[in-house]
């Protein structure tokens, strides 16, 4: 017993017997037999033929998208489905996972209906049973794949030999019967009432759709990166010589009335109909196996990634070649269930939809990992190119709206509300996809955009640099620097350890994790960026010269004030370096975390809650108050600050220049189109006090301010406490320029 597991494992299959035998099986289906003739009394021999090519064309591009991608990646079970969730990632492949197991499951019944259709028109007496039949042959088709891959591949050749003399017999009775009367009238077109180019199109495109047979048995080929892409290629040839033969043959051969009305009409063709009969056995036959053995693997391969856990019944196989019996049985069931419920012109063009979107997708995985330029990708296919996929991805929408537009938006909103599904449960891959590649590649080609761009005042955003320590013992610092910038700039948040570099060197990951942790933790939208240096104010240096790329380094850094004057000294140090690296500076001065200790975090929810009152800003000139407006103005724009009205204030010492002060601020307001209520005191106290009367109930206060020189830190420290005595949340700003109100 041993042994017998053991040369079972063993036992993959090479190109002929894995790829080639059940992709041209798969295609040479029912529709060759039962509507080809259809497809060429209605359209004509042209339009039959342009409807092949046109159908072999979209499968011939993703063939060659389907060949570059596997030979990129180690191929496992899965096919199609393993192909795309691994490049476009677990919401796509997710989404496709389920569709294209749907379409394989519901082509076992497509196929099994075209059998029972032919054996109905062979036995006429049975055709009154056809459900029956069908139910019966489903079971069959049901037992042979329950037994195992390896005794179904078997029978494939035998069907695949009898199918050859099935087509060896038409082509000479085709031969036999031409006429030349025939080929003339039958080049046009005879649409029936409501029928077209694309309803036929539709009707014949299942046909062609075998292409995955291959790539759905990857998990059980000997070597698929090498199988998958030559037995593929040589299928689509090989069955597209035979479907244009077909097309020619069958229009001069019969007359249109007839090869429309008669389903059976390549047997009436046929030199030895019984070998016709035969085939259209054989080919239904093996079309259904082949669907009724991919449909599981797809569904296992699925189960296995855990995308949705209620699946994960179907993730286990059975015995040594690990058969996915579960997934089979579910196969089994839905075949069933749509015998039941259909026939073959209702099934037909919902598999055309579903494998259309299967093959766009495919397409499509290809297109990005070509263009986003992934060194990743380097598929050893020579006919590999982003135009050839991008071309087959635009063929398949396409041709899926000209078919029937409502079904195209009818699948790809199923589609859509599965990708949005997997996304809203956050359910993360735990394989690598191309989803970053593409966001790179923008980001890359977008960074290189902004370079070339000269930047002008009306386009300044504030890209934010943060000093908040970890995170957790600042909170307010990252959180007021996300208020500033969400959804207008960037934010940083950035950790300047003081100390030698040698004895830090092996923690500094941590630090940067803790505040990954952090940011990840209140989502924020914000990096994180850790450096250490011997004092505090050479990492701001470093920090300021080496953080950022290109058009996306900081011009702003948002700092806490000094807690107390010993402080002073190092944050006026800290400013300067600020100040000549030509960055503006927010110090923010809040009571309530002043008497805190800051070696201890402290209860984040509580920054997180937005103070009533207004949001003041006390003008003093241009220089300072441009920037103190646009920052009131994002501040506000946030959810949580819309109902805190913004304050634009000053005072004069005399009541003569009250209007024309006023009028001046209400037409700097208007021009600069930020909606604030405009308010001037007339007052000749203190401007400590008049501040402190004003904005004493106020949600955050600006108020501009000037980096002291060397020797003057105390006085400027001294000055502004003074001036904000028992404000509770100030900001102090100074701007570097760069921006415009007026812009």
């Amino acid at each position: 017993m041993g042994n017998f597991q053991s040369n079972s494992k063993s036992t993959k299959f090479g190109t002929f017997g894995g790829v080639f035998t059940p992709c041209t099986l798969t295609i040479l289906g029912v529709i060759m037999f039962l509507r080809l003739g259809q497809v060429v009394g209605q359209a004509g021999i042209i339009n039959a033929i342009l409807i092949v090519l046109a159908a072999k064309v979209i499968t011939t591009l993703t063939t060659l998208s389907l060949s570059a991608i596997a030979t990129n990646t180690r191929v496992r079970g899965g096919g199609a489905y393993y192909l795309i969730s691994r490049s476009l990632g677990v919401e796509f492949g997710g989404a496709i996972g389920v569709v294209f197991f749907l379409a394989q499951a519901i082509s076992v019944a497509m196929y099994v209906i075209g059998f029972t259709e032919a054996f109905a028109q062979t036995f006429p007496s049975l055709a009154s049973n056809s459900i029956a039949i069908s139910s019966l042959v489903n079971l069959a088709v049901f037992v042979c794949v329950f037994i195992g891959a390896g005794w179904t591949i078997k029978v494939q050749y035998f069907i695949l030999a009898i199918l050859v003399a099935a087509l060896v017999s038409f082509y000479v009775g085709a031969i036999n019967d031409f006429e030349l009367q025939n080929f003339q009238t039958n080049l046009t077109s005879r649409f029936q009432p409501g029928e077209n180019f694309f309803t036929m199109f539709a009707l014949f495109f299942p046909a062609v759709t075998g292409i995955m047979a291959g790539a759905n048995m990857s998990g059980d080929l000997a070597n698929p990166s090498r199988s998958i892409p030559r037995g593929t290629l040589l299928a689509v040839a090989a069955t597209g010589i035979v479907y244009l033969s077909l097309a020619l043959l069958l229009g001069c051969a019969r007359p249109a009335d007839e090869l429309i009305a008669n389903n059976m009409v390549i047997r009436e063709i046929s030199i030895w109909p019984m070998w016709i009969t035969a085939g259209v056995f054989a080919a239904t036959l093996s079309s259904a196996l082949g669907s009724m053995m991919g449909a599981p693997r797809i569904l296992q391969a699925f189960a296995k990634d855990e995308i949705f856990r209620s699946l994960n019944f179907f993730s286990f196989g059975s015995g040594a070649t690990n058969e996915p019996r579960r997934a089979t049985v579910l196969t089994f069931f839905i075949a069933q269930i749509c015998i039941v419920l259909g026939d073959l012109n209702a099934i037909a063009p919902i598999i055309t939809m579903f494998f259309m979107i299967t093959y766009g997708l495919l397409n499509l995985a290809t297109f990005y990992e070509a263009v986003t330029k992934n060194p990743s990708y380097r598929p050893t296919f020579p006919l590999r190119h982003w135009s050839i996929s991008l071309a087959g991805t635009i063929g398949c929408l396409g041709v899926m709206f000209l078919i029937n537009w409502v079904w195209a938006l009818v699948s790809i909103g199923f589609i859509a509300l599965l990708h949005w599904l997997i996304r809203w449960r956050e359910i993360e891959s735990r394989w690598g996809d191309l989803q970053s590649g593409v966001v790179f590649e923008r980001a890359r080609r977008a960074l290189l955009q902004l370079e070339e761009q000269t930047r002008h005042p009306k386009n300044w955003r504030p890209i934010v640099m943060a000093l908040s320590g970890s995170g957790w013992t600042r909170a307010y610092i990252p959180i007021y620097g996300h208020w500033l910038t969400a959804g207008h700039g960037i934010l940083s948040l950035a950790h300047v350890v003081t100390g030698d570099i040698e004895d830090h060197a092996e923690r500094r990951k941590r630090y940067e994790k803790v505040l990954r942790e952090f940011i990840a933790k209140e989502e924020l939208q914000a990096f994180p960026v850790v450096t250490i240096n011997q004092f505090l104010s050479d990492g701001i240096e470093s920090l300021l010269q080496c953080h950022g790329i290109g058009g996306l380094q900081p011009n702003t850094v948002l700092l806490g004030w000094p807690r107390d004057a010993s402080r002073a000294e190092t944050f006026g140090a800290s400013i300067r370096v600020i100040g000549r690296m030509g960055q503006s500076v927010l110090a923010a001065r809040f009571l309530e975390h002043r008497n805190a200790d800051e070696s201890k975090p402290t209860t984040v929810d509580q920054h997180w809650l937005v103070p009533s009152g207004t949001i003041d800003v006390w003008w003093r000139g241009m220089k300072n108050g441009a920037l103190m407006m646009l920052l009131a103005h994002m501040l506000h724009k946030n959810n949580e600050w819309r109902s805190n009205r913004i304050r634009l204030m000053r005072v004069v010492e005399n009541a003569e220049a009250e209007s024309e002060v006023h009028a001046h601020l209400v037409g700097l307001s208007a021009s600069a189109r930020i909606e604030c209520d405009v308010r001037v005191i007339v007052s000749q106290a203190p401007p400590a006090d008049v501040i402190h009367a004003e904005s004493g109930q106020a949600a955050i206060v600006l108020v501009g301010f000037q980096t002291p020189e060397e020797g003057s830190e105390m006085s400027l420290f001294n000055r502004m406490e003074e001036l904000t005595l028992n404000l509770p949340r100030v900001i102090f700003v100074e701007s570097a320029g760069g921006m415009e109100l007026e812009s």
